[in-house]
């Protein structure tokens, strides 16, 4: 076997054995740990048949097999930074109207404290049926 095969595997062996350490101490969620298993597992299959590799580069036109490793690389970034940045804006938006409903709920504690009346432009809370309780 050869020095870049073996490293590979080594690579990949360490890569799957952090994912399943991760998911058992639940430090990574399964959707994520499937993309990098997928990509444990692609580069397992390379370097265990670079031929692979080769005939692929021929097929797209490449002359230089690396050239099309690295594309495949660049490409898995992009589409993790991709889905990274949309949880990222989901979870914001989430936070944001998690707060702001803490605030109201927050004003409206200090209110009963204090007993005071609502101001005439806000709206009124739901009346609660007390005899239900």
């Amino acid at each position: 076997m050869s020095g870049s095969t073996i490293l590979g595997i080594a690579g990949s062996a360490v890569i799957l054995l952090t994912l399943f350490e991760m998911m058992r101490r639940h430090r990574l969620r399964e959707k994520y740990a499937l993309i990098w298993a997928l990509v444990a597992v692609a580069v397992i299959t390379v370097a265990l048949f670079p031929i692979l590799l080769y005939k692929a580069s021929e097929a797209v036109g490449l002359a230089v097999p690396t050239n099309l490793l690295f594309f495949c690389a660049a490409i898995v970034i992009l589409v993790l930074t991709l889905q990274h940045s949309s949880e990222l804006s989901r979870l914001e938006e989430r936070t944001r109207t998690l707060a702001e409903e803490l605030a109201l709920v927050r004003l409206e504690i200090e209110r009963d404290r204090r007993g005071a009346a609502p101001a005439p432009d806000e709206p009124q809370p739901a009346a609660r049926d007390e005899s239900t309780s």
